[in-house]
């Protein structure tokens, strides 16, 4: 992965992106109504029509949408031909139970799912595990889908999954997945074109984290590779191994960070914010105002304080003045 080189002159720090879209004005964007009419399929929704059909499921209805005027369809699929991506969240299963037990008592399924066609045979949908889990659940037959002819969606689940806000360890596990299934299509494209797909290059490494280990501290570490890294023009099969070892010396390091937190406890310090208290002790960046060093050299910094560190010198005051998350 790239990261942000060391210079000798301060750097004015970049204004802060704009999280949302500014308010438009009213019923300035996008088409009319009987503009989002579509009379005949162009060739890519054509293809995805011949695949509803050969998988055994139904057109019901084909359509411009109002913003971009791409082509949809409203089909009803065979539910044992429609899987989740294989890259996004896993499954809740009080959250799954829940829906079915609510699909049941209205008697019917109002929330269609988005569907896009496999690479080899059925659908996937990047859009509606819960939904398609919990028609499962009621012995569904049929399951009804927004199919979107183009399969690059399937890369965008983050920016559509906004109706319950994913905690770091979801995030970073989504984006992993993600950034394999675009490496087993085209390893050499660059990682930076997929920015917006991927969110974070630090949410990668930690991705890989949380693969190895499930309960990994990628809260206390999160704020620090999100300085640090940034995507890189170089293709994305080279930057996974980059990645990976940056998670390899992450790891390294949390294991030191760990022996602290075990001797704090012995001392009978205990707090939520401990790991994140030591964290916070040995980041060279706490005070840094210009660029920082690079990733390798801020970790191997971090090492070399965690070796040094003395915990008979932290007191009960010490943790009490101390913030930030609490260890996952």
């Amino acid at each position: 992965m790239a990261t942000k080189a060391k210079s000798s002159t301060k750097r004015k720090r970049a204004p802060a992106r704009r999280k949302t879209p500014k308010k438009a004005p009213p019923r300035t964007r996008g088409f009319l109504p009987q503009e989002c009419r579509l009379q005949t399929l162009p060739a890519e929704a054509a293809t995805a029509a011949e695949r509803i059909e050969q998988e055994g499921g139904t057109l019901l209805a084909s359509y411009y949408e109002p913003l971009s005027r791409e082509p949809l369809l409203l089909a009803a699929l065979p539910i044992d031909r429609v899987q989740p991506t294989p890259f996004q969240r896993d499954l809740s299963d009080a959250h799954h139970k829940k829906l079915s037990a609510v699909i049941d008592r209205t008697g019917m399924f109002l929330d269609p799912i988005i569907a896009i066609t496999a690479p080899e045979a059925g659908f996937w949908t990047p859009n509606g595990l819960h939904r398609l889990e919990a028609m499962k659940r009621l012995g569904a037959k049929t399951i009804v889908a927004i199919v979107v002819p183009k399969r690059e969606i399937a890369w965008q689940i983050l920016a559509l999954n906004t109706e319950k806000a994913h905690n770091l360890r979801e995030r970073a596990l989504e984006v992993i997945r993600i950034y394999k299934g675009l490496i087993e299509e085209d390893a050499s494209r660059p990682e930076n074109g997929f920015a917006f797909y991927l969110e974070e290059a630090a949410l990668v490494t930690l991705g890989l984290c949380y693969e190895r280990k499930g309960n990994f501290a990628g809260g206390s570490y999160h704020p620090i590779l999100r300085r640090l890294l940034e995507f890189s023009p170089e293709p994305l099969g080279t930057m996974l191994r980059q990645h990976q070892l940056t998670a390899d010396k992450l790891f390294e390091l949390d294991e030191r960070v760990s022996e602290i937190v075990e001797r704090l406890k012995e001392r009978g310090l205990v707090s939520p914010y401990l790991r994140s208290f030591v964290v916070a002790r040995i980041n060279p960046l706490r005070w840094l105002r210009d660029e920082p060093p690079p990733v390798n050299e801020v970790l191997r910094t971090m090492r070399e304080r965690a070796a040094r560190f003395n915990v008979d010198k932290v007191t009960p005051q010490d943790l009490a003045r101390s913030g930030g998350p609490p260890e996952e």
